[in-house]
């Protein structure tokens, strides 16, 4: 019996020059988690230590976040975008969503016509 290799369980998985990040429909995650770079990056750029993500995250190795560190420096123009992109204002603008004063999300019910 053969155990499938992670390229055979996720089709639409890419390998990166970074051995700990994967990238999956195009964004790039922590291999082997769903966690996006951009979530590490967002962590790094706000002053959180290696260590600080590894309590948020205790999953994840140092190895692991260390290199989603690099991979930011290394592409921080795309990751930069991906946080834009990814803004609670944007998503709620793209969704036809609205956010009250205590951050209670609602979607607009579709309107038959």
């Amino acid at each position: 019996m053969t155990i499938p290799t992670l390229a055979q369980t996720a089709p639409n998985e890419k390998g990166t020059e970074h051995p700990h990040i994967t990238s999956v429909n195009g964004v790039p995650i922590l291999r082997g988690s769903r966690i996006p770079v951009r979530l590490v990056a967002q962590m790094y750029r706000a002053g959180d230590s290696v260590e600080d993500i590894l309590l948020s995250y205790p999953h994840l190795t140092a190895a692991a976040v260390h290199d989603a560190v690099s991979y930011y420096l290394d592409h921080r123009d795309e990751i930069e975008r991906e946080i834009t992109e990814h803004r609670v204002e944007v998503v709620l603008k793209e969704s036809g969503a609205q956010m009250d004063e205590r951050g209670f999300i609602t979607f607009k019910k579709p309107t038959n016509g």
